[in-house]
């Protein structure tokens, strides 16, 4: 049985895949005490093992997938990213130059101390920091270095080797340093700090379901029994009792609800649907008896954003628009702002401008009515526009591909890079133009979770058995400089980010993950935090030391020939 399970899983290497996935999840979500592994971790460590049969995937699933997941990491960050930037761009990026430096350093240390040559060492430079496009740099610098033929043969051999000895400690052991250990370096709950985060700059999550019992505007109704309080008055009057902005939105008379305008005249007996603020409806029910009718309060309701494009409300202020026929029965929530997605107070002498996005509360009729005068409404929707997904993969990927050689050194951010950047670009832009297009919460879900634990099964299932025949051929010394070289500066990068830069503890370990160019480390950060918030520092750092980092082939070997 078992010989037909492995047969079958090199036939049908897709099987593989799920099966690690399954299993790695699993594993993942076990418990002990206050422990996890994470699905991140679990997925690896499975793939690993179930590597170890010999089964051969196309590199191709794990870039697709993992292209996949790093434009909706992009995307779900984009608005917070750009508002970031603007503040602590300039600081990320010395962050990224110095712990790039500090993974030099520890690479150099570990082949002096051992006598590594220049291959050994960049085979430990390229896995323990997860920069596999170093290598290509660091074979040509061997192949122009003055060493024999047979030496420069020996030193290229012994890239490969040190590399996938290396590689798997670099990729789990530096997320489970950052997720778990890094945390407690801090001294901080790093859940709690993204909830906060979360509540300082408006970021809804992506997974949140629970809803608060607390609704700032409602329906009720009421049955007027005393006369001269509300019945007497007409319905304009009624609405104008109290200071907030109050509506009839039913009304019920001898038993069947009837038409009504401002002019109508309430009477003792009838039954009103009152809408408003919870606080405001306080005041009716002192003056009238609440009661059960769901007839009456049936009424669609919906909170919407609309995006102001009317030249006509340009400029005008809410105390104006609030006695416009379009605006009865309508509450504003919020009002967002710019390419910043600002928050405007929302006061009496605000004033609206086209492009604001206004967030609104209303019965459905009302709501229309708000949208077919100021502009067009950004309703949730459950498809994904593919188009934005396929155009912002393929444009960021092109546009990341382009090298530019600078004194022989080829500058690029890669395809992978390139997605991320159109991610966070289509993310910023959908939250000022929403009609270009929406990719639903749980469609992000799918490509970021999903995306990165087949990338993750892939390279576990790919590195099982060159990783115990790399420790085979290389002894396991260079598996211990690996972890030498991966958890130095990640142990230290969180004290430089806290004490030196002064990083928000919600971004901090997201810095350290993206200076060390590590994506797998950050999403298990952020499954550890059950936020994105931590990749809002991933970007800037990335971008500068996976520049660096390539480079570290050429000078390591330029060191070390």
């Amino acid at each position: 049985m078992l010989h037909w399970i492995a047969e079958t899983l090199r036939a049908s290497p897709e099987l593989a895949i799920f099966l690690t996935l399954a299993i790695g999840f699993w594993i993942g979500a076990l418990r002990f005490g206050s422990f996890s592994l994470g699905a991140v971790t679990g997925t690896l460590l499975v793939g690993v093992l179930v590597g170890q049969v010999g089964i051969t995937i196309s590199p191709q699933v794990k870039s697709v997938f993992f292209i996949m997941f790093l434009f909706a990491v992009g995307f779900g960050v984009g608005p917070q990213f750009v508002r970031g930037i603007a503040n602590d761009g300039l600081p990320q990026a010395l962050f990224a130059v110095i712990i790039s430096f500090l993974c030099l350093g520890c690479i150099y240390t570990a082949a002096r101390i051992s006598g590594y040559g220049p291959g050994m060492a960049e085979g430990l430079l390229a896995g323990s920091q997860t920069i596999s496009a170093s290598i290509g740099l660091a074979t040509d610098a061997i192949n122009r270095s003055s060493l024999s033929p047979e030496r420069i043969q020996s030193e290229l051999n012994a890239i490969p080797v040190a590399y996938a000895v290396t590689y798997l400690f670099g990729t789990v052991g530096t997320g489970w340093i950052l997720a778990f250990l890094g945390p407690k370096l801090l001294g901080i709950n790093l859940e709690q700090e993204c909830q906060r985060y979360e509540r300082e700059m408006n970021i809804k999550p992506v997974n949140e379901n629970a809803e608060t019992a607390w609704h700032e505007y409602i329906v009720r109704a009421y049955k007027l029994k005393t006369a001269g309080l509300i019945a007497g008055k007409t319905v304009e009057e009624a609405e104008c009792a109290t200071q907030s902005r109050i509506f009839l939105e039913n009304l019920r008379r001898n038993g069947k609800i009837i038409p009504f305008d401002n002019t109508t005249v309430l009477r003792e007996g009838d039954i009103v649907a009152v809408s408003g603020p919870h606080d405001a409806l306080v005041y009716w029910s002192n003056h009238a008896e609440e009661i059960s009718d769901r007839e009456l309060i049936d009424i669609p309701i919906e909170t919407v954003d609309v995006v102001i494009t009317s030249k006509a409300l340009d400029g005008r202020k809410l105390r104006e628009l609030s006695t416009a026929p379009y605006a009865e029965g309508i509450y504003i929530n919020s009002i967002r702002r710019g390419s910043m997605n600002v928050e405007i107070p929302v006061l009496s002498e605000t004033a609206i401008n086209r492009g604001d996005i206004i967030s609104i509360t209303g019965s459905r009729r009302n709501v229309e009515r708000v949208v077919n005068a100021a502009g067009y409404a950004d309703r949730p929707t459950n498809v994904t526009s593919m188009v934005l997904v396929g155009a912002g993969i393929f444009v960021g990927g092109l546009l990341g591909s382009l090298v530019l050689p600078v004194a022989g050194i080829p500058i690029t951010l890669s395809s992978s890079g390139g997605a991320l950047i159109a991610g966070l670009i289509l993310g910023w832009l959908r939250g000022v133009t929403p009609r270009l297009g929406s990719i639903p919460a749980a469609s992000v879900w799918f490509m970021n979770t999903v995306g990165l634990n087949i990338f993750i099964a892939v390279v576990g299932i790919s590195a099982g058995p060159t990783f115990i025949k790399g420790l085979q051929e290389a002894g396991v010394n260079i598996f211990f400089w690996g972890i030498f070289a991966s958890a130095i500066p990640m142990t230290l990068a969180p004290f430089i980010g806290k004490y030196i830069f002064r990083f928000d503890p919600a971004i901090n370990l997201g810095c350290c993950g993206g200076a060390r160019t590590s994506t797998a480390s950050v999403a298990m950060i952020a499954d550890v935090a059950k936020s994105n918030v931590p990749m809002l520092g991933y970007t800037v750092p990335y971008a500068v030391s996976n520049t660096l980092l390539t480079m570290w082939g050429l000078v390591i070997v330029l060191l070390l020939s």
